[in-house]
């Protein structure tokens, strides 16, 4: 029975070739031409197939070889593009795999992180005062790209992951509603999330300049490990840094990619829309995880910290251990930038 099978499915496949590819009589213009463009006068399809074996006629077209048809789409000529079983393998394979080890791990390094240095504390005694760290148009800008790549995050690993996780707990009609309006979420707040990062860089990139304090931030490793050592910082220390040119330069490529994706074959050919989506998953991957740190950090994981983007107003004591150099800066005032209390005036 199984024989007779692949032997129907054969033949129904071998007919789909020679429907693709028929004669001028038949209303549909064979032949086939090598690579992605259409020949202008190829010869007739029968006529390229004398003295062909069957094996050589199919590794024509599974090399991509295109027939030509008279629907508007010419792309339908093409019966096998081989590279997507390339690009699958990758995606089901080494990038779902890598994938969920940068994820994981992230959480259990951070996890690890707050059993042994806990929470990061203001050190010196609190002052009672506060300065202005962003105002409301620099937190709204903050909150609309944290917002939407929140949503993104959620939405995109739903695509890569949720039929291998999430389908079998909440069964197929919730999953698949669940990813149709996280589909439309993902493309709509993908333009919002353009215009934040867009914004972030035209606030912020003159304070992400890198600069010598920023190596010795990193020589001291922020001061992370090790209670009471604050390295001198400006508006942005280095770490800061890094996840705003991390958010620049991923968000461009996301949102490079995004666009190809929401809009296919307007930019791109079939090829070029696979790589797309293989680089816009990486890269995606790689910025939650940049980004989960980054949301520790500013919350349970630094004391004082949420308040910058909450109201916008820190702690003066703070600011005065973890951005010294911009306290200065703002105020006037000298702090000694190791015990971190205001300088006596000379």
């Amino acid at each position: 029975m199984a024989s007779v099978i692949k032997r129907c499915a054969g033949a129904l496949l071998l007919a789909g070739v020679l429907v693709v590819g028929a004669g001028v009589s038949g209303g549909v213009s064979g032949g086939l031409s090598a690579g992605s463009a259409l020949a202008a006068d190829p010869p007739p399809f029968n006529t390229q197939l004398e003295g062909k074996s069957k094996g050589e006629m199919w590794s024509g077209v599974r090399q991509g070889v295109q027939g030509l048809v008279s629907i508007p789409d010419k792309r339908a000529g093409t019966l096998i593009q081989s590279e997507g079983e390339a690009w699958r393998a990758v995606r089901n394979g080494p990038l779902s795999e890598y994938g969920s080890w940068v994820l994981g791990g992230i959480f259990a390094l951070l996890a690890l992180f707050f059993l042994v240095r806990g929470r990061i504390r203001i050190d010196g005694r609190k002052t009672g005062r506060t300065i202005q760290r962003f105002n409301a148009f620099e937190r709204a800008v903050h909150w609309l790209t944290a917002g939407s790549f929140v949503v993104l995050g959620v939405t995109g690993l739903n695509v890569l992951y949720g039929r291998h996780t999430i389908l079998p707990l909440l069964g197929p009609e919730t999953f698949a509603a669940m990813t149709h309006y996280g589909k439309l979420a993902h493309n709509f707040l993908g333009f919002a999330f353009i215009v934040g990062v867009t914004l972030t860089f035209v606030l912020w990139v003159r304070h992400n300049i890198p600069e010598r304090h920023d190596l010795v931030w990193f020589l001291k490793a922020g001061g992370l490990f090790s209670k009471g050592v604050h390295p001198p910082a400006r508006k942005f220390n280095g770490g800061q840094k890094i996840i705003f040119w991390s958010t620049v330069v991923g968000g461009g490529i996301l949102g490079f990619t995004g666009v190809q994706l929401i809009f296919p074959f307007s930019f791109a050919t079939l090829g070029e829309l696979q790589l797309y989506q293989l680089v816009h998953s990486a890269v995606a991957i790689v910025m939650i995880a940049i980004i989960v740190a980054h949301i520790y950090i500013g919350s349970v994981g630094m004391e004082g910290a949420f308040d910058a983007m909450g109201s916008g107003q820190v702690e003066l004591q703070w600011a005065r251990e973890h951005h010294s150099l911009w306290v200065e800066e703002v105020t006037g005032e000298r702090v000694d930038h190791h015990h971190h209390h205001r300088a006596p005036a000379e």
